[in-house]
């Protein structure tokens, strides 16, 4: 979410993109160098089951896996991950952010801490304030936030935003968010897709090269 507004839409359609995200509302930390390990996200498809799987870690300990329905390929690393899909534009965008950027917000949990940054993000981006905003817990690992601008003297007119945020632990936020997709069934699909798999794991299992 560092370089545009991921999962706009305009009516439930991806409509337009937006660039120069300030640098201080992105998960803004080498993924690589905090994590510990040479890689923070591996992505695999599965051509018999017609999935991708992702995995990430976090540390030796902590890491969260999802899948995908079709093939996705990793097109960026480092700071974030950007997953793309082979059968189309859509770009799905895996982002760790630390909570200690989150300890000056007044909300009382990591989720609705990320929510507040995000928003004051887009609303300094968009220079207004949203008319409706949403954060609702979709599961107890996930928390869905989105917020709607309608402004007539916005570019692309009425846009929407939204992003998936996972607390990891006390110590680690995980956002994702979807971007470049044009039909509203097809952003559905994937979302579905997207939480359907996700999974926070803690333990042993993290260090296991099967597992990641």
């Amino acid at each position: 979410m560092r370089h545009y507004l991921a999962g706009l839409s305009c009516m439930g359609l991806v409509a337009a993109t937006l660039c120069g995200l300030p640098q201080a509302y992105a998960a803004k930390i080498p993924l690589q160098g905090a994590s510990g390990f040479d890689e923070f996200v591996r992505v695999q498809f599965d051509q018999q089951l017609g999935r991708t799987r992702v995995a990430g870690r976090v540390a030796s300990h902590l890491c969260f896996s999802l899948a995908l329905q079709q093939e996705w390929r990793a097109t960026a690393g480092g700071m974030e991950t950007r997953l793309k899909s082979v059968l189309s534009n859509a770009e799905l965008e895996v982002s760790l952010r630390p909570a200690d950027e989150l300890r000056g917000m007044p909300q009382a949990d990591l989720a609705s801490r990320d929510a507040a940054l995000l928003q004051q993000g887009y609303e300094s981006l968009l220079g207004r304030p949203a008319q409706s905003v949403s954060l609702v817990s979709l599961s107890p690992v996930t928390t869905r936030w989105s917020a709607t601008w309608v402004d007539a003297h916005l570019p692309s007119g009425p846009l929407t935003v939204e992003a998936f945020i996972v607390p990891l632990s006390d110590d680690w936020v995980l956002e994702l968010s979807f971007s470049n997709i044009a039909v509203k069934e097809e952003y559905d699909a994937l979302v579905r897709s997207l939480l359907a798999g996700l999974k926070v794991h803690q333990g042993p299992v993290c260090g296991s090269q099967t597992a990641f």
